[in-house]
């Protein structure tokens, strides 16, 4: 069982006697609480809290800390419910509704008492926001005299100015829940306060928002002449969108499933360069974001950086762990490497750009590189970012056969071979997001210590200066040896019929 940091421990037992101080004036003689729209409010998020649509979804990270659960796209489906609660009740009373279903769910990874703890916490506190907030707006008054005539609800002076304050409420329950998240990452894993909350906000007020309309309805049709059981039609479309928002979520860690899945037996193999694969991924991705790309464009640039070497999967083993040079017949076994990834995956669909990058990732601007030949524009973009990519993290990581560069060395490097090999944008856009971001430094254990032999002390291996080019272990030793110039096969084009098309088809 992972522990929790006494911070932690410290910030939730915080926020449950915060909890219950918000709570306290509801369950005092004077408090005017409606207790049995309190109880089927709650009855009624418990039971669509106890098990949540997504469920059975497969992580898609590493495990999560140990108080706050991963951060989610959207609330429970049943959070409609909540808000409803918000509309409805005092601010008091609105924070007990959350309490049961947080404590009676479902929790995958322990310590559970703790987890449990901090979700109702999170929650009530949440809810007693969104509720004051609602009646600071005026959204109780609004909603009062809606409800007060039903005749009168479609006139101008009533329902619509309720529509603001509920938005408002929502927002402030999602903020408060982001806020209080990212506390408590501080708390049990040291994080920043940017790192903490970076995404967190974003990522939470939309699906608030659409809940907090649902939420609004939910009040209206309670407090109707038809009652509660009309109030309940409004969440099955809502469990409806939560079931296609967890498959989707479902899909997409399947998709990243597949990905680790061969990046570790790239891993695997070639042992030496463990971890490469993942930090061309990171730098490519900071190459496209430099490039003012978002979204799936740039997921699928880093997939492209991680997946780029997945061909060395057919490269006979010895020839990726060898230490002495190679001979011209294995430097052309080795080029082989990007015609095996695109065979690979280019079956996978999802993948898309990503197969461009990895048949192509080796050509040169000005057409002297493998396996085809392509010159200038023809060089897929994705290629061409994660070729830059690529070699700067060759030349940053310490490898057999050669020490590491400085990350200053390296981008001098990368611009010296501007215009003939990189393209100067990817190099540029590089340079800047170094400059913003900085780079993490590379484990040394990653790579066996340099032997005297590979560093040019036998004769007739490269140099210790070596060139930006191929960065795994067995092409960057071919081109070593070949003065970065295409041996035989990698340096013919193909017929224009023969060569693959711009989508990396075969």
């Amino acid at each position: 069982m992972r522990a929790v940091p006494l911070a932690a421990r410290v910030y939730v037992v915080s926020a449950a006697l915060l909890v219950a101080v918000c709570a306290a004036p509801a369950l005092t003689p004077a408090a005017d609480v409606p207790w049995a729209t309190a109880a089927l409010l709650a009855a009624l998020y418990a039971a669509g809290a106890r098990r949540p649509p997504s469920h059975a979804c497969p992580p898609l990270s590493p495990p999560p800390p140990a108080v706050a659960p991963a951060v989610t796209a959207s609330p429970d489906w049943c959070g409609p419910a909540l808000l409803a609660g918000a509309f409805l009740l005092p601010a008091p009373a609105a924070a007990l509704v959350a309490v049961p279903g947080a404590l009676l769910g479902a929790v995958e990874r322990r310590p559970a008492g703790v987890r449990r703890l901090w979700r109702a916490a999170r929650l009530a506190l949440a809810a007693y926001a969104a509720s004051l907030v609602f009646g600071l707006c005026g959204g109780g008054e609004a909603l009062a005299a809606t409800l007060a005539d039903p005749a009168t609800a479609g006139e101008p002076g009533f329902f619509p100015y309720a529509l603001v304050p509920a938005a408002v409420a929502a927002l402030a329950l999602g903020l408060t829940a982001a806020a209080l998240e990212g506390g408590v990452l501080m708390a049990a894993e040291g994080r920043s306060p940017r790192a903490a909350w970076r995404g967190r906000v974003l990522c939470s007020l939309v699906p608030h928002l659409v809940h907090g309309l649902a939420g609004l309805a939910m009040a209206v049709l309670w407090r109707s002449p038809y009652g509660p059981p009309a109030a309940l039609l409004v969440l099955p479309p809502m469990y409806v969108c939560a079931r296609v928002f967890a498959l989707c979520h479902r899909e997409r860690a399947a998709h990243q499933a597949t990905v680790r899945a061969l990046v570790q037996a790239v891993d695997i193999k070639d042992r030496y360069t463990r971890g490469h694969s993942e930090r061309v991924g990171r730098a490519s991705a900071m190459i496209a974001r430099e490039l003012g790309m978002n979204g799936d464009r740039l997921e699928a640039l880093r997939i492209a950086g991680v997946l780029h070497d997945v061909g060395k999967l057919g490269v006979p083993t010895r020839l990726l762990r060898k230490n002495g040079p190679l001979t011209p017949e294995e430097r052309r076994a080795i080029e082989l490497h990007p015609e095996y990834g695109h065979e690979m995956v280019r079956g996978i669909g999802f993948l898309s750009e990503a197969r461009e990058a990895v048949l192509h990732h080796h050509e040169r601007l000005d057409g002297s590189g493998y396996p085809y030949g392509l010159a200038g524009a023809d060089i897929p973009e994705a290629a061409r970012v994660v070729a830059v990519a690529d070699a700067f993290d060759a030349m940053t990581s310490t490898r057999t056969y050669r020490r590491a560069r400085p990350v200053p060395a390296a981008v001098e490097e990368l611009e010296r071979c501007a215009g003939a090999q990189f393209d100067p944008r990817m190099v540029v856009a590089l340079a800047r997001a170094l400059d913003r971001h900085g780079w993490p430094a590379t484990p040394q254990e990653e790579a066996r210590p340099v032997r005297d032999h590979v560093r040019g002390r036998t004769a007739g291996h490269a140099p210790d200066r070596v060139p930006a080019h191929a960065p795994d272990s067995g092409p960057d030793r071919a081109a070593d040896q070949r003065g970065n110039v295409p041996s035989g096969r990698a340096s013919a084009r193909p017929p224009e019929a023969a060569r693959p098309g711009r989508g990396g088809g075969a």
